[in-house]
């Protein structure tokens, strides 16, 4: 099945958190559980456009915190599913509660941890510092780095593969 096939399927963006939508590094406030994350803001424009372009989105991350949580409520995310550490359990969770199949879904991730999330789905990207061996599972590597547009360069393809993008932008553009 080709690229373009592959990605005519998707129905559904599902994220890994950490080294995806933020750059990997965790931060630690004075207070307990006072986690810092810094996420990208064309990311999240570019996940409100999959949504307007009726894309459901949700994450799948092994880490639990308060930060990811309030980032993900404010992009309005499907589904958060947050301190999974066994992923490839998690997406099987994922796909009964959410009642998807594998094939509609697009996995975003970076680390050997999301190997078996990303072989399941039909579409798996690895962000451009994402880790080489990743490279065996993933149909796509972005050339951006994890929290740095990844996310965003990931999502446009996606959209102007499906034929959306040109629509979404009338909104900003006289096309």
């Amino acid at each position: 099945m080709t690229l373009h096939e592959k990605i005519l399927r998707v129905t559904t963006l599902i994220f890994d958190i950490d080294g995806v939508l933020t750059d990997g590094r965790i931060g630690y406030g004075c207070g307990s559980d006072q986690e810092i994350k810094f996420f990208h803001v064309r990311d999240g424009h570019a996940i409100r456009l999959a949504q307007r372009a009726g894309i459901r989105t949700g994450v799948l991350s092994g880490r639990a915190c308060d930060a990811n949580n309030t980032r993900m409520r404010d992009l309005q995310m499907d589904f958060i599913y947050s301190g999974i550490l066994d992923k490839y359990e998690g997406i099987q969770q994922i796909f009964r509660e959410q009642n998807l199949k594998p094939e509609e879904c697009m996995y975003i991730g970076d680390d050997v941890v999301d190997a078996r999330p990303m072989e399941l789905c039909g579409f798996s990207v690895v962000v451009g510092d994402g880790v080489p061996e990743l490279d065996r599972v993933a149909d796509y590597r972005t050339k951006h780095a994890g929290g740095s547009g990844a996310v965003r360069e990931a999502i446009e393809l996606l959209l102007k593969e499906q034929g959306k993008w040109d629509t979404l932008m009338k909104k900003y553009f006289d096309l």
